[in-house]
């Protein structure tokens, strides 16, 4: 149940994050709920997964799912460009995230 749960959080990260973005220095409402909405959910989740998961591998695939989906979505709606080297960079961070959960 942790890692379910660790998964959804840092999904929950990706959507805080971009929501922030989308905030304009907290200057729009609705980006601005959702940021808080989702980080409280967010950092909840990663701290309910860290009571069964070690700490290190915890925030490590939090910040990774949260991260590679920020930039996916950033992408995918072109707010930053694609380039062959940033797939596979993201690869890379995946594939250390499936590492950490085979380990474990």
């Amino acid at each position: 149940m942790a890692w379910v749960v660790l998964v959804v959080s840092g999904i929950l990260e990706a959507v805080w994050a971009t929501a922030l973005g989308k905030s304009e220095g907290f200057s729009r409402l609705a980006p601005t709920v959702v940021f808080a909405v989702a980080l409280i959910l967010s950092m909840a989740g990663l701290a309910y997964a860290m009571r069964e998961l070690p700490v290190g591998t915890s925030y490590a695939v939090w910040v990774g799912i949260g991260a590679v989906l920020t930039v996916v979505y950033a992408m995918a709606t072109g707010m930053e460009s694609v380039s062959l080297l940033k797939i596979l960079f993201l690869a890379m961070i995946v594939g250390g995230v499936v590492g950490l959960k085979a380990l474990h």
